[in-house]
């Protein structure tokens, strides 16, 4: 969610661009509409956990913010999330280096989160995510199989999708599921992956099944872009104030509960 993260490796200016994408380009700077796109994700996702602890650690009593609007909601915000951040990895210099970078903050919530005692710990939660996925890709891209093109797009969607419910024990579609072993969940091992052990809490769940194949179609389609290039109301795209949200989106993800959780307590409701 760094700045470079959008600044291309290269740009091939010798690309020979077909008529169906006549007037397409390849940017050779920050794409608007990424950086909009995240702030917009990003400020929803501040406006969902003051909601949050408004109900949960205060008096405050919200009756809408409940399933399943609340689902609806999260949802919206963590796909948007993990699939910006995905398309990210066809703009990145280091891949390695992002997936480390993420990784580390994400140990650094767990511990964090762990001392305070707020609320549940956040162990394998998106930060974690993000960094263990972009770690897969940049493994791949080193022996040249990362996801690209429609084909690999639509199947990892349709994959995210089956597996949505594989951290509860199931695959599949309604009316098309099947139960998982009930031994893949009996210890805790690999909630890492999407198979939670008995006990396992955490106040912000984004196992590698099946968040990572949704950052997946992400990496797929912007390598597939990274080929025919952007559209120019792609690059034309603006909003300052989102874009300005979207480029410190990490930085925000960070210091947003403290700040809402010490407002919260200045106004008396903590």
């Amino acid at each position: 969610m760094a700045p470079q993260d959008h600044a291309l490796k290269t740009t091939d200016t010798s690309f020979n661009v077909s008529p169906l994408h006549q007037g397409w380009s390849h940017p050779s700077g920050r794409v608007g509409l990424f950086d909009a796109v995240r702030g917009l994700s990003v400020t929803s996702m501040v406006l969902f956990h003051l909601c949050y602890d408004l109900v949960v650690l205060t008096s405050v009593s919200l009756f809408w913010f409940k399933p399943p609007f609340e689902d609806i909601w999260r949802a919206s915000i963590s796909w948007t999330f993990l699939l910006v951040s995905g398309w990210m990895c066809s703009f990145s210099k280091n891949n390695l280096i992002r997936s480390l970078r993420y990784l580390v903050v994400a140990a650094a919530i767990f511990v964090v989160t762990s001392l305070a005692a707020v609320d549940d710990p956040i162990n394998f939660g998106i930060i974690y995510c993000i960094g263990g996925a972009t770690l897969i890709d940049a493994l791949l891209e080193r022996v040249g199989l990362e996801p690209s093109g429609p084909l690999a797009t639509t199947v990892l969607f349709v994959l995210f999708l089956a597996c949505l419910h594989v951290p509860q024990g199931s695959f599949g579609f309604p009316g098309f599921t099947a139960e998982l072993p009930a031994n893949l969940y009996a210890i805790s091992w690999f909630s890492w992956a999407g198979f939670p052990g008995p006990g396992f809490i955490s106040g912000d769940y984004y196992p590698l099944i099946p968040y990572a194949l949704i950052y997946g179609v992400g990496i797929a389609a912007g390598r597939t872009f990274l080929r025919t290039g952007y559209p120019a109301w792609f690059l034309r795209a603006q909003c300052r104030p989102l874009q300005w949200i979207g480029r410190h989106a990490l930085a925000i993800y960070i210091v947003h509960q403290p700040i809402i959780l010490g407002c919260l307590t200045l106004a008396g409701l903590l």
